[in-house]
């Protein structure tokens, strides 16, 4: 079982054809809105990847709750989910006549939800399970659910976005950190990208991750573990919305090494899902199906 940790939103996407300058007003080219939220993106990419997967994330008691609720279950997704006394969360995202994006994120739910007395129950994490956390959740609380589930025999990954100070972080808790380029030089200390990764794996004799994923976006990624750096190409696509794209990547990559494939074949899979994603419009509606999630790891076999 992978269960991911983390937060569940409803997103409204709007299209500009470009970011506006401080203080100006920009009119924008459209709006959608869909279930978002890196949790939930996550787990039903894990899931679309054919793998068991397990959410736990607050919601509201109201509509928006309810409706990302039944999309969950739609999905395949095992409800491990809450409600609180307030809200749903919610996403603004603005993406551009290029693809590229900003996204302004309300997760007063989120920061709220304590999950750990779920993953300390007994028979609800094992040994050989993920679990799976973005930076949505409080600091503390995130580094209670690594260690809880360490101590169950779990592997662990951190997607760490939004992200904390960099004291904030238990790295030696995980077993692998999938960072973006301004992820690792936040949270690695160095201005150049690759050497930010080492350092967030080589923090000192085990206090660093790992296994590190860092995204390229059109380069494609690499990773870096015991047996050195190696990286997997994207192919050349025509991008039209990069949103949720490394939430694809990161499903995908866990689904992947979770179903018995090395590093290198599920750093494969993950690119190839990711560079599917960013050639369609949205949120969910971008993710590749069951279908082409199975013809992606066929091609990408242990």
């Amino acid at each position: 079982m992978i269960h991911v940790v983390g937060n569940a939103t409803l997103d409204t996407l709007i299209r500009l054809d470009r970011f506006p300058q401080p203080g100006e007003t920009v009119v924008a080219r459209g709006a959608d809105e869909d279930l978002g939220g890196k949790g939930a993106n996550q787990a039903i990419v894990i899931a679309r990847c054919g793998q068991a997967v397990r959410l736990l994330a607050a919601l509201g008691a109201d509509p928006p709750g309810e409706r990302i609720r039944r999309a969950l279950v739609a999905e395949g997704v095992v409800e491990g989910l809450r409600v609180w006394n307030g809200p749903t969360d919610r996403c603004i995202i603005y993406v551009d006549a290029e693809g590229e994006n900003t996204i302004v994120s309300l997760i007063e739910a989120a920061r709220a939800f304590d999950p750990v007395e779920d993953l300390a129950r007994a028979g609800n994490v094992a040994p050989g399970d993920w679990v799976l956390m973005q930076g949505n959740l409080s600091p503390a609380v995130t580094r209670a659910c690594l260690a809880l589930a360490r101590k169950r025999g779990a592997m662990t990954a951190l997607n760490p976005s939004p992200t904390y100070e960099a004291a904030e972080y238990d790295w030696g808790q995980v077993d692998l950190a999938v960072v973006n380029r301004v992820e690792a030089t936040a949270l690695g200390s160095a201005s150049d990208p690759f050497e930010a990764a080492r350092a967030l794996r080589g923090l000192g004799e085990g206090l660093g991750a790992g296994v590190v994923a860092l995204t390229l976006g059109a380069e494609g990624a690499v990773l870096i573990g015991q047996d050195g750096m190696f990286a997997a190409r994207a192919p050349r696509v025509a991008a039209v919305d990069s949103v949720g794209a490394g939430d694809v990547f990161c499903g995908t990559l866990i689904a992947a090494r979770a179903s018995g494939r090395s590093w290198r074949k599920a750093l494969g899979a993950a690119v190839a899902a990711a560079s599917v994603s960013v050639t369609r419009r949205g949120v969910l509606a971008s993710f590749p199906s069951r279908g082409e999630m199975a013809a992606l790891l066929e091609e990408h076999q242990p």
